[in-house]
């Protein structure tokens, strides 16, 4: 495992968290870390399954306050999941969407934007 502070690569197990979650420390930096650091799972108190539900939802169509009510969980957490599921999705497309021709996907937006235009028009005489 890497340390996700420093990048060091030999870091050392240093017990578990009272909920089971195995702990790290890097030898390099003298940082203590757990294998949810940097996740969405860091720092909530939530199961994962329940983020997991909360994100399908939202990607679903679900109005922020739906998924709260159904959830059970407060609106403020919700919205915290989708900003850092967003934020975090954001982080990755940035460092793996590198080589994406600006071209293509104009051209792709051009033709979409054209066809909806094209058949709410009206003929002109």
């Amino acid at each position: 495992m890497e340390c996700p502070l420093c990048g060091h690569l030999k870091v050392h197990k240093h017990g578990k968290m009272p909920n089971g979650v195995q702990r790290y420390f890097c030898p390099d930096c003298r940082q203590t870390f757990n294998e949810r650091f940097e996740t969405l799972y860091h720092h909530r108190h939530i199961s994962p399954e329940q983020i997991r539900q909360v994100l399908q939802a939202h990607s679903e169509g679900s109005s922020l306050r739906s998924i709260s009510r159904t959830s059970g969980l407060a609106y403020n957490t919700v919205v915290s999941i989708v900003r850092a599921a967003s934020q975090r999705a954001q982080q990755v497309h940035n460092a793996q969407v590198q080589t994406v021709p600006a071209q293509a996907v104009s051209a792709d937006e051009m033709w979409s934007f054209g066809q909806k235009n094209r058949s709410n028009a009206s003929p002109v005489n």
